[in-house]
């Protein structure tokens, strides 16, 4: 009696072992799919009850759609999709709401922008991030209130840590310019350093301005303007190149930071139905032209190797790295995956109107010693386009001025000339007058 027990559990076990499997309901589904060919394997998803904008001028609307695997299967109309409806597919009601393709922007400082987002969504306005504190100054509207934020950032800082903020724009109160004296009462133990919302100025106050050896005896460097008082004295305020002088004495911001702003841009770009853009970078007039690269190995490459890039990436380098560019395109192609891809080289022609440094031919009506700034001289400008060009890159250069523009036309044509004529593509960027 007890041995035919004993058997009849071993044969229960083994039958339990032996038929598992058929309990999961992923075994029925991949057994399914096993006697289906692969092309006419059913679809995740299907939306339907919706305007799908097709882009085939043939058929510009359709109401449903299939997808598998992140992929479009077909448009049409709901009952044309039912034969790739089946077991597992999920159905979303899409009431109504239009569906177009993903937008692509094509111009953007992906990281630059996450940061920002970082100190605004994390409600950072005067707070510590890393080693440094963060002021948010965008839209404020009042001069008093740049002092209070500034002040409170440097109640929370350490003594002698960087302040560092942005986003100012003088015109929301008036147009007066910010100057050193404004907050140095309130920052006499910390260098602050806070950039305007177009990259191409900031303020310093008289620690930073001390700290880099910025006195009435410097020389403005090429590209660049230390702006002063009447007397000579730097008013705290550097436009484009002169931004060099300060940039180079605040500590790298931390690849954490840099990668949570990358997800972050990212995440934020898709909620606008943003899926691809063209990122110039954290490049700008006196900034490091290592940053693009170190972001490119430290950033994208982390992202994409670890499944976390959530929008496609066109990436444009410093023209004065284009052949580092060329080099890593000839080994590993231009696009690095999916996600990646090398689009070209960037370089500035003039600075921006907000910072009174975009080249005119005309001079500015209330600066009127002041046509704005060549960032970059010409003869420099045209040889790294005529090498970048030669190479297979394209060029995009920053030109707002009307001067500036006709710089940089006048060089592409010269460019094509020599080069001769293909599908190059230069691009102005911006080009606003």
């Amino acid at each position: 009696m007890n041995l035919s027990i004993v058997i009849s559990a071993a044969i229960a076990i083994f039958l339990s072992i032996l038929f598992f499997p058929l309990l999961n309901s992923n075994y029925w589904l991949k057994w399914r799919a096993s006697l289906i060919p692969s092309t006419k394997l059913g679809a995740d998803l299907i939306v339907r009850n919706g305007v799908i904008f097709t882009s085939d001028p043939s058929f510009p609307f359709a109401d449903s759609m299939a997808i598998r695997d992140g992929r479009i299967l077909r448009l049409g109309n709901y009952s044309a999709l039912q034969d790739l409806s089946g077991y597992g597919t999920k159905e979303l009601n899409l009431e109504g709401k239009v569906v177009v393709p993903g937008f692509i922007d094509s111009h953007v400082h992906l990281i630059s922008a996450g940061l920002q987002l970082i100190y605004t969504y994390a409600k950072l306005r005067s707070s510590c991030v890393g080693q440094m504190a963060r002021v948010q100054l965008e839209g404020v509207n009042q001069k008093d209130e740049v002092v209070r934020r500034v002040k409170e950032a440097a109640l929370n800082a350490k003594r002698g840590s960087w302040i560092l903020g942005g986003g100012w724009n003088n015109d929301f109160w008036g147009g007066e310019l910010p100057v050193a004296s404004w907050i140095d009462e309130v920052t006499a133990d910390n260098p602050v350093w806070l950039t305007r919302m177009d990259g191409h100025m900031g303020l310093a106050n008289s620690v930073a301005l001390k700290l880099a050896g910025v006195t009435n005896l410097s020389k403005d460097p090429n590209g660049g303007t230390i702006m002063r008082t009447a007397d000579g004295e730097p008013t705290g305020l550097l436009v484009d190149a002169a931004t060099e002088l300060i940039l180079s004495w605040i500590p790298e911001v931390s690849v954490d930071e840099r990668r949570e702003a990358m997800l972050r841009a990212s995440s934020f770009a898709l909620t606008r139905g943003v899926t691809a853009v063209v990122d110039f970078g954290r490049y700008f007039p006196g900034a490091p032209v290592e940053h693009s690269w170190q972001d490119f190995s430290d950033v994208y490459q982390w992202a994409d190797a670890s499944g976390k890039m959530k929008i496609r990436v066109c990436l444009f380098f410093p023209m004065e790295t284009w052949s580092r560019l060329y080099g890593v395109i000839n080994r590993a192609g231009r696009a690095l995956s999916n996600w990646i891809y090398f689009g070209g080289v960037k370089a500035f022609a003039d600075g921006s109107l907000g910072s009174n440094s975009a080249l005119f031919h005309e001079p500015y009506f209330d600066d009127p010693d002041n046509f704005g700034l060549q960032v970059v001289e010409s003869e420099s400008l045209l040889n790294m386009t005529m090498a970048s060009d030669v190479s297979g890159l394209q060029v995009a250069i920053h030109a707002i001025g009307d001067r500036a523009n006709d710089l940089i036309l006048d060089m592409y044509e010269s460019v094509v000339s020599k080069n001769g004529k293909r599908d190059q593509r230069f691009r102005i960027e911006h080009a606003q007058h």
